[in-house]
């Protein structure tokens, strides 16, 4: 008969030439198991998305107890179900005026996909203006947004009316007119390497934004949910956007996303025509009881205040003179190593010393961490040790 392996290569579509290939057998807080028992510390948490470990016990539950209650119903929108409402009530709770209407889909991308068409209807306008080295999904609408080309040139065409801006660039926003619908970016530019906004370029693109009608997106996927030390990264920087992105983290583990608008730009979709955004999973009863139970947890506990701290821990203990550099949003860090071949090989090593890490879209130099927000003292220097290490045993 064959391998679990041979059957994952020969019925699960491929995305790379390379997958990592591990076979998880079980997962746990801070760790992963594979078949053999191997145990591996897990410092991407799915790409962002286990904020509070896996299998947190809160999050557990209330899957649980959502599934003896009912699955799915209908479509989005239709039935008063109360996870949805809980969870869109306890968001508009810890969002800043006038966010207080919440759309709920079934990821990142589809979240994107909403907020450029309401940013569509809403304004009139078709211009969605996007910044270079930014990911805010592979659907086509999404990737439409992406530039560089390199991972979207073989599905062109795309969307037209796409401009470009490049991060921090004050000399860009003039390309912001009367023209332009939304722009859209991530308030810490993630798969570029952990790129944060410098001299006060979000409070300047806000005032543009403002000044020419154009509804400002703030895309949170991965900077979210307690990620960069503050609930929202956008919090930091003294600005509201007029649409949020949500996603990864917000589930626990759970598939779920969400853009978040005020209730005047978000009723635009509801009327001429109606059923202007629809979807038949999107607000999922178990997964928005798993991200309730997420958002309390976050907001209940310290575990955002410790954020800081660890990433500072991380900052102190990553020293090899091989690294060239680190960069941080709080636990969304990236350490720069080198060229592609030199980080593949620093990544290999880190996994057969049990440790998970990766590298970033748009910058192939760097290693990607952001493992879970409770992620431990004790794990933070084990992490730590194996990636020297790693680093010692390649660069060296």
């Amino acid at each position: 008969m064959s391998t679990l392996r041979q059957r994952f290569l020969q019925h699960i579509a491929q995305t790379s030439d390379i997958p990592m290939m591990l076979e998880i057998e079980r997962a746990e807080g801070s760790f992963l198991f594979d078949r053999s028992g191997k145990k591996y510390l897990d410092l991407i948490a799915g790409i962002s998305v286990s904020v509070l470990g896996h299998r947190h016990p809160a999050v557990v539950e209330a899957v649980k107890t959502q599934a003896d209650h009912y699955l799915h119903t209908l479509v989005y929108g239709e039935y008063v179900l109360s996870p949805q409402v809980q969870l869109a009530e306890l968001l508009a709770r810890h969002l800043p005026a006038p966010l207080d209407s919440v759309y709920f889909v079934n990821s990142g991308s589809e979240a994107t996909e909403g907020a450029m068409k309401l940013a569509k209807r809403f304004t009139g306008r078709a211009e969605i203006i996007a910044c270079r080295e930014a990911y805010h999904g592979s659907t086509q609408g999404a990737a439409s947004l992406m530039s560089p080309k390199f991972f979207t040139q073989a599905f062109h065409p795309l969307l037209p009316g796409i401009r470009h801006i490049d991060f921090n660039s004050e000399n860009d926003l003039e390309k912001i007119t009367c023209h332009t619908a939304c722009v859209i970016l991530e308030t810490v530019q993630a798969e570029a390497g952990v790129r944060l906004p410098q001299h006060d370029f979000l409070k300047k693109l806000r005032q543009r934004c403002t000044d020419v009608g154009a509804l400002l997106v703030l895309d949170e996927i991965q900077a979210g949910y307690g990620r960069t030390g503050s609930l929202w990264a956008f919090e930091q920087y003294g600005i509201v956007p007029d649409i949020l992105l949500l996603a990864k983290g917000m589930g626990g583990g759970m598939p779920i996303g969400a853009f978040v608008a005020s209730k005047e730009v978000m009723d635009s979709l509801s009327v001429n025509p109606p059923l202007g955004h629809i979807t038949t999973f999107g607000g999922h009863p178990v997964c928005c009881a798993a991200a309730l139970a997420t958002l309390k947890f976050l907001t209940e506990s310290d575990l955002i205040k410790k954020v800081k701290e660890k990433e500072a821990l991380f900052r102190q203990l990553l020293n090899h003179p091989a690294i060239r550099e680190v960069r941080s949003a709080g636990l969304l860090m990236a350490v720069e190593v080198g060229e592609f071949e030199i980080l593949r090989k620093v990544i290999l090593e880190c996994l057969e010393s049990g440790v998970v890490t990766d590298w970033f879209l748009f910058n192939d130099r760097s290693l990607r961490i952001a493992p879970p927000l409770t992620i431990s003292e004790e794990e933070i220097r084990q992490a730590c040790g194996v990636v020297n290490g790693a680093v010692e045993k390649i660069c060296s």
